[in-house]
Order: C-alpha cells, then sequence, then structure tokens
C-alpha cells in the first residue's frame, strides 16, 4: 500500500507542469548500493522542471534487499513519502521574492552569525520538510525559514529596514541602501533542550532528566554597502546575538564580490568574532541536526550541553570563499576557529565541475564540526559528512559513476520517532540516464 501511494505521489508532483515547462531534465539511475556493508540493489528518479522562477524537484530513492524486499528506512514513516519532492521554489535567495519549500540545504539568516549554511536533512534516510520565505519590499523586507514540519524543527526570522529610504537620502547612491536588522531563533524540537537522561530499557524511550526546553536566540544586525559597480561590490556589517539565560557575543566582518560576467564570479568574506562565556557563534550550523541530540555511551551529548560548558571568553576568526568559473566549475568553502577553544573548528567545503559538454562529472562536499587540529580536519568520524560522485559519460546521455556517502542513520525510539543519529556509510556503483527536457 505505502509503494502505491509512493508512485501516486511521484506521477501527481510531475504531472503538475504537464504542458508549460519550459525547461529541466529528468536523472533515473539504478547500482549497487552498499551500506555499512549491507548490498542492496538501488534505483533513483530525480526529474527537475522549472518555468521562469518556479521549480519542482523530485527524488525518489529505493533500495531493495536480496529478497526484493524495500529497505525499511526508505520509507519509514508518513514524512518520507512527502521527502520524495526535493523541492518547490519560486525564485532565488536575494530575489525580492523567495520561496523554497523542501529540502533546506546552506541556508543562512542574514549574515550567518545565528544560523549558518544550517541543512535541515544530513540523513538520506531522514530527509525533513522545510520552508524559506524571504520578501524584500526594497524599504523592508524579511528572511524566514522553518527546517522541520513532522516533528518540530528550527525556526529562524530576521526583519529588516532600509532607514535612509524614508528620508530625503533616499536618492544618495549606496548610502541609502543602509540597511538594519532584527533576528530571532529557536528550535522546538523535543529534544533541543535536554541536558540529561536516560533510555529506558523496558520501552526504547528517552526519559529527560534535566531540560532546558527550546533555546531562543536574538541578533541585531547593522549592514553598509561601500561599493557598488558593476563588476565588484564591497560590504561590511556589524552583528550583535544573546542566547538567552546564557552568553553573547558580537562580530564584524565585510563581504567581497566579483561579477565577471560569464567568464568568472566570486565572494570573499572575512569575519573577526568575540565571543562572551556560554555563547557559540552560528549556532545552528551545517551539522546542528546531529548535534542537537545523541546517546553515546549511555551519556547525551546535546549542543545546549556544548553550550553550557563553555565558561570563558573568547575571540575568533571566520571566512568564506565561493568561486564559479565558466558556467562549469563551482567552488565554495568556510573555515572557522576560536582562539582559545582547541575543538572550535568548523569546515564547510563544496566544489562541482559539470557541464552538457564535458564528458565527466565531479561532484563533492564535506562537513566537519568540532576539530581540534588541522591533521584531524579530513578524519571522517561521527562529526562529519562527506559526498562524492565521480563520473564519465560515454554517451551524452549516460553517466557512469561512483558514489561515496559518510553521512548519518537515524536511531528511532520504541515509537519510531527519530531519537538521534549515527554515522554511516555508502558505496554505490551507479549508471544514470540523464535527459534534458526543453518545451
Amino acid at each position: 500500500m505505502k509503494f502505491k501511494i509512493m508512485l501516486v505521489l511521484v506521477f501527481f508532483s510531475a504531472m503538475l507542469f504537464p504542458q508549460k515547462t519550459s525547461s529541466g531534465n529528468v536523472t533515473g539511475g539504478v547500482g549497487l548500493n552498499f551500506i555499512d556493508g549491507n548490498a542492496f540493489y538501488s534505483f533513483r528518479l530525480s526529474p527537475d522542471f522549472s518555468i521562469g522562477k518556479f521549480g519542482v524537484g523530485l527524488d525518489l530513492r529505493l533500495d531493495f534487499d536480496s529478497t526484493g524486499s524495500i529497505r525499511k528506512e526508505n520509507f519509514n514513516d508518513a514524512s518520507d513519502f512527502l521527502s520524495i519532492i526535493k523541492y518547490i521554489r519560486y525564485g532565488q535567495k536575494k530575489d525580492p521574492v523567495y520561496v523554497s519549500a523542501g529540502v533546506l540545504d546552506n541556508y543562512s539568516l542574514g549574515h550567518g552569525t545565528i544560523i549558518n549554511q544550517y541543512n535541515n536533512s544530513p540523513s538520506i534516510d531522514k530527509r525533513s520538510l522545510g520552508l524559506a520565505l524571504d520578501l524584500d519590499f526594497d524599504k523592508f523586507g524579511f528572511e524566514s525559514m522553518y527546517s522541520d514540519f513532522s516533528q518540530g524543527g528550527v525556526l529562524g526570522l530576521r526583519g529588516y529596514v532600509r532607514p535612509l529610504q524614508f528620508t530625503t537620502l533616499s536618492k544618495v547612491p549606496v548610502l541609502s541602501k543602509l540597511e538594519v536588522g532584527a533576528s530571532f531563533a529557536s528550535d522546538f524540537n523535543q529534544y533541543a533542550g535536554v541536558l540529561s537522561g536516560y533510555i529506558d530499557p523496558a520501552t526504547n524511550e528517552f526519559v529527560s532528566l534535566n531540560d532546558r526546553k527550546s533555546t531562543q536566540i536574538y541578533g541585531i544586525d547593522l549592514g553598509l554597502p561601500v561599493v557598488r559597480t558593476s563588476i565588484i561590490n564591497i560590504d561590511l556589517y556589524a552583528d550583535y546575538a544573546k542566547v538567552m539565560e546564557f552568553g553573547d557575543g558580537a562580530s564584524t566582518g565585510a563581504i567581497f564580490t566579483f561579477n565577471g560576467m560569464s567568464l568568472i564570479s566570486a565572494s570573499v568574506r572575512l569575519e573577526r568574532r568575540w565571543m562572551n562565556d556560554q555563547y557559540i557563534p552560528a549556532y545552528f550550523n551545517s551539522l546542528y541536526e546531529i548535534e542537537r541530540f545523541r546517546m553515546v555511551g549511555g551519556n547525551v551529548v546535546s549542543k545546549i550541553k556544548q553550550l553550557s560548558a563553555v565558561t570563558s571568553t573568547d575571540r575568533g576568526v571566520y571566512g568564506s570563499l565561493a568561486v564559479t568559473a565558466a558556467n562549469m566549475v563551482v567552488v565554495s568553502g568556510s573555515y572557522q576557529r576560536t582562539d582559545f577553544d582547541p575543538k572550535s573548528g568548523q569546515l564547510h567545503l563544496r566544489a562541482e565541475v559539470t557541464n552538457e559538454q564535458l564528458p565527466f562529472t565531479v561532484r563533492a562536499g564535506y562537513d566537519k564540526v568540532n576539530i581540534e587540529n588541522e591533521g584531524a580536519m579530513f578524519t571522517l568520524d561521527d562529526r562529519s559528512y562527506m559526498f562524492s560522485e565521480v563520473g564519465y559519460k560515454p554517451y551524452p546521455y549516460l553517466l557512469v559513476s561512483m558514489v561515496y556517502h559518510w553521512t548519518f542513520e537515524p536511531v528511532r525510539d520504541g515509537s519510531d520517532n527519530v531519537l538521534s543519529y549515527k554515522s554511516q556509510k555508502r558505496i554505490e556503483p551507479r549508471v544514470s540516464f540523464l535527459m534534458p527536457l526543453n518545451f
């Protein structure tokens, strides 16, 4: 019955724009998926359609064991069926109107002081349905996101105003774009504030002993564009954030963007941070869903517990770089570290080399948090996320590739709710069929 419902969802979603699709592609693949050493026959269908600013992406993944049964974690609950819809969007980030429902990947609120490069679906087996909504009315606007409608998740809101737009200075170039913002973020997941507890062996349910409930963070920010040309933009900013009942911190930075038309474009960000005790910058980061709550050796390991353990002031640096070249090479990355905390390193990397004219495709991504020293930066463990695909096209519409994932598997309680995550390794030789669509 579940399989029939799943097929109906895919068919209905694919038929949303039957005659009006202006462009898109359909990717399908088969392979042998080794998940933690166990072999599964895999099938994937990923159609992607766009009409102007509207876009729809689907992602159907099926893994069958040797008996022909679908792997349980593929469709464990009702949210897994909805997660076939990877995204439905209108516009792009920074457009006057931007709406996106589905997987939220690499999402940042404002300058990223509270929510930075956040990913609501770090596990292939637990893809969350979230929503991002941004509206810019020129004189004022807001950014917003909610990460998980099935189990409760991270809520982020930022409102901003450009005050000089309401005065006689509204026609002054550059300066009139001065922006003042205020942010709020919180996590409404039931485990967001847990400091201690245990698993009841009779029911396999978690019993909380000390729960601070949801963590609430408030912030204010100021952004000033100092250079605006068709090729180079420079922005300066300053942020302040306060974790309620905990500490606070501030940061200042600069963002440089270069637009070399279709040849090359780049963005560089440099930031200096100051943190008081019981404060963590970018609290909701790329691996927050994993850091939120875990049971390790019978003990609670949680983000709120990590926050409570910060007992001294600190300073730090953050830097990021993103480059797009010749419409075929995209590379981005960021790194942060504080001056005194040896486990404060955080790394985020993404790279892709692909084009319809190239006979090969390379994709890779890597995230790691709590890096103690640079020698352990690329050691895969329970603080790491990695994916890679290297493929060759013997024909324009055929891709033979090897896919590797160091990801996470949900750990469920007695009621089949996701309690925490554990590391998972996937290796998949894959054959994919690529079909571009233009109408």
